[in-house]
């Protein structure tokens, strides 16, 4: 390629940034600082890099910057509940409110065995500048292994404690029980009913306890506490269909929104109406539980406030080392549609 402004290089050629430098009259470094963020450039220069970088369709080598700075721009999203479809959604937020602030996630799945192994090797392996563990239920030691790794780590879903190794964003879990029970104890309800998801997740848990404190206040315990096994559609369908062949309940507080869901086509397998016959309440206020075929009443936490929380604080740490984490107890409210 001759170094003529405007004048494309052939399609399987990647231009380099010196082709830019020639094609603007400018030093390579003018280049490489018109690119970097917050790098020291005039606006003339810039102005004068950028319009030959889009002549030629010249984009920056992170991968050949991050060997520079010492910084990848990428940050480990880790979960394990992929298999959970509702849980897209916040997929979604995590990954736009990444890339609005310059930053690139690498997605982990922690479900398998020995995921948390390989998980933390690839994040080490392709050099993450810090890492989200987005689930409520990550394998024991896996956030103190980050932290120990030297990662800027926060952990959104978590379980807050004293001995909490890692920052954590979350809601009371706990209070969304009470909360839960309460909405079913003022309509009269007296014969109810929990169902979760693993029996090792610690929301699951912490919504399962503060649901049994509320009614043994009222002088009351569920008639049922179980577990599903997973959030997913299939356990709560099937996870309510056994309910009901113990013993019917008034209503059944569902330990997030999409065991509600499939709770709630279990009662119309069986021809019971919700909520004329049973009730339903969920928790999340995932954007499907408002669908009209389930107008789901459930316990609101704040998905895209904590999400937006969390990566603010990465975001705040890799600007200045210094920057001390702050993990956050966001509130929860009761949501009320159709199913209670």
């Amino acid at each position: 390629m001759s170094g003529r402004a405007g004048q494309r290089p052939p399609r399987s050629e990647r231009v380099t940034a010196q082709q830019v430098a020639e094609a603007a009259g400018v030093s390579i470094s003018a280049v490489s600082r018109t690119f970097t963020k917050d790098a020291s450039v005039s606006p003339r220069m810039r102005a004068r890099v950028l319009t030959a970088a889009k002549a030629l369709g010249y984009r920056p080598n992170q991968l050949a910057r991050s060997l520079m700075t010492g910084r990848t721009e990428l940050v480990g999203l880790v979960s394990s509940h992929f298999a959970n479809p509702a849980f897209m959604d916040v997929f979604d937020l995590f990954t736009r409110e990444l890339q609005r602030r310059g930053l690139r996630p690498l997605i982990a799945n922690l479900s398998d065995d020995g995921g948390a192994d390989s998980a933390l090797d690839m994040m080490l392996q392709y050099s993450v500048d810090a890492v989200l563990i987005a689930t409520s239920a990550p394998p024991e030691g896996f956030a103190d292994s980050c932290a120990r790794a030297g990662l800027p780590v926060v952990h959104v879903f978590g379980r807050a404690g004293p001995e909490t190794p890692v920052p954590v964003v979350t809601v009371d879990n706990a209070a969304g029980g009470r909360l839960a029970a309460e909405a079913m104890l003022v309509r009269g309800l007296r014969r109810l009913a929990f169902l979760g998801g693993a029996e090792t997740d610690s929301s699951s848990i912490d919504r399962a306890a503060g649901f049994t404190q509320r009614l043994a206040e009222a002088g009351l315990r569920p008639v049922a506490s179980a577990f599903a096994g997973d959030y997913s559609h299939e356990h709560g369908r099937c996870g309510m269909h056994a309910l009901l062949d113990r013993d019917r309940p008034q209503a059944v507080f569902c330990g997030d929104d999409i065991l509600a869901l499939g709770a709630i086509d279990a009662c119309r397998e069986r021809g019971l109406v919700v909520p004329g016959e049973i009730g339903v309440v969920g928790f999340d206020d995932m954007p499907l539980a408002a669908w009209p075929g389930y107008r789901l009443t459930t316990i609101r936490q704040p998905m895209a406030e904590m999400v937006r929380h969390a990566i603010d604080q990465i975001a705040a740490r890799l600007a200045d080392a210094d920057h001390r984490i702050q993990g956050r107890l966001f509130d929860i409210a009761l949501v009320e549609r159709g199913s209670l």
